[in-house]
């Protein structure tokens, strides 16, 4: 389990990677907070790092709606 701040980093990169896409997009939105997890999880906890796992992730989801 994380601590309370890097849950709410988690959270503020997991909605700003996903700002342009509809919260009804749950699957694009999954897939993002799941690579977002892994990544922290591996020790990427920089805002950086989170921002590129995320983004990364969010290029994969659209390609798979493809």
């Amino acid at each position: 389990m994380f601590d309370t701040d890097t849950t709410a980093l988690l959270r503020a990169v997991l909605e700003e990677v996903c700002e342009n896409i509809s919260r009804r997009e749950i699957g694009a939105r999954t897939h993002v907070a799941s690579k977002l997890l892994e990544a922290a999880t591996r020790g990427q906890m920089s805002l950086d790092d989170l921002r590129r796992a995320g983004s990364s992730a969010l290029s994969e989801a659209s390609a798979m709606r493809l």
